[in-house]
């Protein structure tokens, strides 16, 4: 396989790319000068050598000292520590965050469980969950935020059921993001207005 097949098939590998958007990006960077894709890759080997991910929510982050430990939201002194939000991915935390309609704790779970997969504990990070939520004396209630699509739906059956047991006796609520979110509306691309809407109205 030529490089520019190598190339296609790792591009096609990003999520919502496809076959002639890989290839549009290949022959971009063909046309760049040299200097251009020198700078693209010095930037993605800085990239990995400066990201850690969280030891307590997840998410990846940018730190200059490989001591830390946990990303800049969870060192917050002022977070709400009586709720914890659940959410697919970064971009998903990240918006969230961004629109500052929620003050709480974070937990990536890692993806969406698939409607027909049975082991899931190699996509999801439900073990990781059952330990966090174990070890938060203040936690009052969960808030399960996923993109509004079957398969998000279908993840929110799943931790609902794995964490019933758990969350009970230790009189925690669990709720979904409400009306606002759109069927089939990926929660990254949500507005502000839409994410307010949806945290309000949870369920």
């Amino acid at each position: 396989m030529d490089p520019i097949e190598k190339l296609t098939e790792i591009f096609k590998e990003f999520p919502g790319i496809g076959e002639r958007q890989a290839k549009r990006f290949v022959y971009f960077l063909m046309s760049r000068n040299p200097h251009y894709t020198e700078s693209l890759s010095l930037l993605i080997k800085e990239l990995k050598k400066d990201t850690l991910q969280c030891t307590d929510c997840f998410k990846f982050f940018i730190s200059t000292s490989k001591k830390d430990k946990v990303c800049e939201i969870c060192r917050d002194l002022n977070i709400d520590s009586a709720t914890l939000m659940i959410l697919e991915k970064d971009s998903d935390l990240e918006s969230i965050h961004k629109s500052k309609v929620y003050n709480g704790k974070y937990f990536i779970l890692g993806g969406l469980v698939p409607i027909v997969e049975k082991n899931t504990n190699r996509i999801v990070r439900i073990n990781e969950l059952i330990k966090k939520i174990q070890n938060e004396k203040d936690l009052k209630e969960i808030v399960l935020a996923f993109s509004a699509n079957p398969q998000g739906n279908h993840t929110d059956f799943y931790v609902r059921n794995q964490l019933k047991g758990i969350v009970e006796p230790l009189d925690i609520k669990i709720s979904s993001l409400g009306k606002g979110l759109s069927t089939g509306t990926e929660l990254e691309y949500s507005d502000n207005d839409t994410l307010k809407n949806a945290l309000k109205n949870r369920q």
